[in-house]
């Protein structure tokens, strides 16, 4: 029989022991499922090593049983560092100003909308804009000339407001 094969016969064979053994002590099905699956494909990994045990059986089910702790740590831990911390504090939402620029940023064409966003949200000097999108300074401050003034009729703001948006 070939080691696929092997592995194959004693996965059927094991596999529901396994699992009602994993269930039994994590108490959770999902968790029963993942960690047996978790060392079913360590054991397969191995297999022409724990193919050769007295007991392959024993060795899956030790991995499953230690895959199980090791979660059950880590779940642990998180718990713990979640009381010391606390709840996350509340994010407030885009005030409707942001929503606005938002708004009428997606209506601009993609590219006056990436030299406006990189120049003036970004901060980015015209000649970083440029190398970024591989195009001349020269195309940049007429897509940022451009792009203001069609965000200030779409904001219903004068020019002036809009560059310094």
């Amino acid at each position: 029989m070939s080691g696929e094969e092997s592995f194959d016969a004693f996965y059927r064979g094991s596999r529901q022991r396994l699992y009602d053994c994993l269930y039994a002590l994590t108490g959770n099905a999902a968790e029963a499922q993942d960690v047996v699956h978790e060392a079913y494909a360590r054991a397969w990994q191995r297999w022409s090593t724990v193919g050769e045990y007295a007991d392959p059986e024993a060795w899956v089910r030790t991995v499953a049983r230690r895959v199980a702790v090791s979660r059950w740590r880590r779940a642990r831990s998180a718990l713990n560092a979640y009381r010391r911390a606390g709840p996350p504090q509340d994010v407030p939402g885009p005030n409707p100003d942001s929503v606005a620029l938002v708004g009428a940023l997606a209506q601009l064409p993609p590219a006056q909308r990436t030299a406006l966003v990189l120049h003036h949200l970004v901060g980015l000097p015209v000649a970083d804009v440029a190398r970024e999108t591989g195009v001349p300074e020269g195309t940049v401050k007429a897509r940022l000339s451009r792009g203001r003034r069609a965000l200030a009729n779409l904001l219903e703001v004068t020019p002036s407001e809009a560059h310094n948006v």
